[in-house]
């Protein structure tokens, strides 16, 4: 029953704000529903403990004669998303309060809309919903980046469409292929869709279709384009979104559909498909080191840690994909954490351009000691959060090709690099006449960045839990892949 309140209260939620009259009640609703949420996923991890880790699924039979039933579960990998989603989304809407925004009405309806589409995406268990769900998730994010973006925001907006819907096609097509293959009488349930029928041929096919549409929505080279003008014209909220959450759908999108079904693709090919996540880490990182524009260098430093995770999970080890689970949350983390630094940074300066800045942490102490820590947690210094997935899945890369392993684990040097470079240049020296006046945190804006920083050290320190329910979530998976 939780189950169906996650996902179904967002999106009851998201119609009822759109008719929100005044609407500057819409921002304080907004941000009590997502509170709910939170609430309710707490609850449901309760629940999944006490019952010793066990499924907690909804199921309701609707399009029977052709296989389609709603049919979500929470297991180890929906509860480590699902609180993902439910613990950012508060935040999310939270660094928007000081801030003027036309039509908020319709601009947190769309969030929480957002919210119903991602819990929908990682608790499906039934591949048209998953679909559904997919395309449900798209739609505000478009809306969100082309309404209330920045400078090109049309031409910008409609790329990013352009390619995520295109890739959400091509899902369309396999998914649809492997229920004709399903043995009889079909059936879109994924029990059904790993006991396919396919053949080696057919399996190469589905493989490519489901790896571009992940890839397009990771994203993962040289399917990236769309992301970094995307990133730096969409509302600080937007690239919120679409960093910390919207990514997550391709990446678990891989575990939970393309590998198991799929699998044999990547053994045969003896890992020729690790070639493009591997190079997009040492792509994206060179690109980060010569970016002079903050939101554009957190956003080609996103394309290389997730590149890390996609490559863990594509590995197929165990703990590669247990620490690709982990990392994903952390990532999450660290990318909200960050873009609300930077937010807090242009509201004072009017600037993101690091070579205009300097010198902030003599006028703002506490916003530069919250900006050290998560960047720390991002550039995976041991004790963080960032630091547990990435060991697990460098470790596992190593077992399955080392000269992989050796190129994938210079993300960690390259991070270091130009995260530490941007720090010093924004944060230390001398300031200068755009950073002379800059005023430092209130308490109001250090309760999100407070909340992030809890995460970065719990992970960091306590990792058990985290790596323990991914454990748990992948039993089955790589069960099928042994």
């Amino acid at each position: 029953m939780l189950t169906f309140i996650l996902i179904f209260l967002p999106l009851l939620a998201a119609i009822g704000l759109f008719f929100v009259k005044p609407e500057k009640w819409a921002r304080s609703l907004a941000f009590m529903v997502a509170l709910v949420e939170f609430g309710i996923s707490i609850a449901a991890l309760v629940q999944y403990f006490l019952y010793c880790h066990c499924l907690l699924l909804f199921r309701f039979d609707w399009l029977t004669n052709y296989g389609i039933s709603l049919k979500f579960g929470i297991d180890g990998l929906s509860m480590l998303m699902v609180l993902l989603t439910s613990f950012l989304v508060p935040i999310i809407i939270y660094s928007t309060f000081w801030q003027k925004i036309e039509r908020p009405a319709s601009f947190y309806s769309l969030i929480i809309l957002m919210q119903a589409g991602l819990v929908g995406v990682f608790t499906a268990f039934d591949g048209m919903m998953f679909y559904i769900f997919w395309e449900l998730a798209l739609i505000p994010a478009y809306f969100i980046a082309g309404y209330w973006g920045g400078k090109e925001r049309i031409r910008i907006t409609f790329k990013f469409f352009a390619y995520t819907f295109s890739g959400s096609l091509l899902m369309l097509v396999a998914i649809i292929y492997i229920y004709s293959r399903t043995p009889l009488p079909h059936s879109f349930d994924h029990i059904w869709f790993y006991a396919n029928t396919l053949t080696p041929g057919e399996q190469v096919w589905v493989f490519l279709a489901f790896f571009i549409a992940f890839a397009i929505k990771i994203p993962i080279f040289p399917f990236h384009t769309w992301q970094p003008d995307t990133y730096v014209a969409a509302p600080y909220s937007g690239s919120m979104l679409m960093g910390a959450l919207m990514s997550k759908m391709g990446l678990f999108g891989m575990i939970r559909w393309m590998v198991p079904i799929t699998y044999s693709v990547l053994n045969t090919t003896n890992g020729l498909f690790l070639i493009l996540p591997v190079t997009g880490i040492v792509y994206a990182s060179l690109i980060a080191i010569r970016q002079d524009d903050l939101k554009r260098l957190i956003a080609y430093s996103s394309i290389a840690h997730l590149g890390l995770v996609a490559a863990g999970i594509m590995a197929l080890i165990a703990h590669a994909m247990q620490g690709a689970m982990v990392q994903m949350v952390s990532h999450g983390i660290n990318i909200v954490g960050l873009f609300i630094i930077i937010q807090y940074i242009e509201a004072r300066t009017k600037t993101t351009s690091i070579s205009e800045l300097g010198g902030i942490a003599i006028k703002a102490p506490r916003l530069a000691a919250f900006f050290m820590i998560i960047l720390l947690g991002s550039i995976a210094l041991p004790l963080t959060d960032g630091f547990v997935g990435e060991f697990l899945i460098l470790l596992g890369l190593f077992k399955c090709n080392v000269v992989y392993a050796a190129v994938a684990g210079l993300t960690i040097i390259f991070s270091a690099v130009y995260m530490l470079w941007m720090y010093q240049r924004v944060m230390l020296g001398n300031t200068n006449l755009v950073t002379d006046q800059i005023t430092d945190l209130n308490w109001k804006e250090m309760t999100p960045l407070i909340a992030i920083v809890l995460m970065v050290l719990w992970i960091g320190i306590f990792p058990g839990m985290f790596m323990k329910m991914a454990e748990n979530g992948l039993g089955q998976i790589i069960g099928i892949i042994k």
